[in-house]
């Protein structure tokens, strides 16, 4: 699986000098929405395909504090899938070193109708991408 890579910028960091805990649900985003592009179906397919992503519920636990200018590497990995939500796992280190442990959920809805959707049924590629990674 391969990483997505963040360099921490000075903005991303608190008072402590150490990257404030509601950036790392942004690098989560970034790290999922490269996932996806790499996949072959980016968000902005997902938009021409008429769906959207909301998120459904997050969480993050910090084991290590990460600084500017740290280089995270972020794992991202289909953890859980059903009908109409999927787990999306996230694993973040800093030269092997774990900084943190995260994950989001998410459902699927369609734009037009605002009705939550199956993504086997509705958006069968972007269902195979996650099952793809669920199955690795």
């Amino acid at each position: 699986m391969e990483a997505y890579r963040h360099k921490v910028q000075v903005y991303e960091t608190d008072n402590m000098g150490i990257v404030h805990h509601s950036n790392y649900i942004r690098f989560m985003e970034e790290a999922r929405v490269d996932f996806m592009e790499r996949s072959g179906y980016g968000y902005e397919k997902m938009l021409e395909e008429g769906v959207v992503s909301p998120v459904v519920s997050v969480s993050c636990d910090y084991k290590s504090p990460a600084a500017y200018p740290d280089i995270l590497d972020i794992y991202v990995k289909v953890q859980e899938m059903s009908p109409l939500k999927v787990t999306i796992a996230y694993r973040m280190e800093c030269g092997g070193r774990l900084i943190c442990t995260a994950s989001s959920v998410h459902c699927f809805i369609d734009e037009k109708t605002k009705r939550p959707v199956k993504l086997q049924d509705r958006f069968v590629g972007l269902y195979e991408i996650f099952k793809k990674s669920l199955d690795s």
